[in-house]
């Protein structure tokens, strides 16, 4: 799909600009202030495609068509990969911060531990050191 692409030069229209296929990997997912995304260029594939989507069946699809077709893939390729990563930062950060958490009874639960330890033992273990 990707080596397809590159061999026809394709561009993607953005409201920054035409825009590679290796530049829609630096689009955020959407935007809330107008900037290009990934979100606007595949609606505006989806509509692009539905609008030349004259369906006949007895001519043959149209370069044109499959060509936003291959554009719309690629776009929703890039779309797929980056919300999956976004998914395991996210698992990431959960377990880091479950760790964290698990850590910080444990240091609780061994502080309790000394709490009950006798005077004259707690001497012993400081002479120890």
């Amino acid at each position: 799909m990707f080596e397809k692409a590159s061999r026809l030069k394709l561009r993607f229209s953005t409201s920054i600009g035409m825009l590679s296929a290796e530049d829609l990997w630096d689009l955020p997912l959407s935007s809330r202030n107008g900037t290009a995304n990934l979100d606007d260029v595949a609606r505006n594939l989806d509509a692009d495609l539905k609008q030349g989507a004259g369906i006949s069946f007895v001519t043959k699809t149209t370069a044109v068509s499959e060509i936003l077709k291959l554009k719309f893939d690629i776009v929703l390729h890039v779309i797929e990969v980056k919300l999956a990563e976004a998914d395991a930062a996210a698992q990431v950060r959960a377990n880091k911060d479950k760790k964290q958490q698990l850590l910080g009874i444990i240091a609780q639960k061994e502080n309790e531990t000394l709490m009950g330890t006798s005077l004259d033992e707690l001497k012993k273990m400081v002479e120890s050191m």
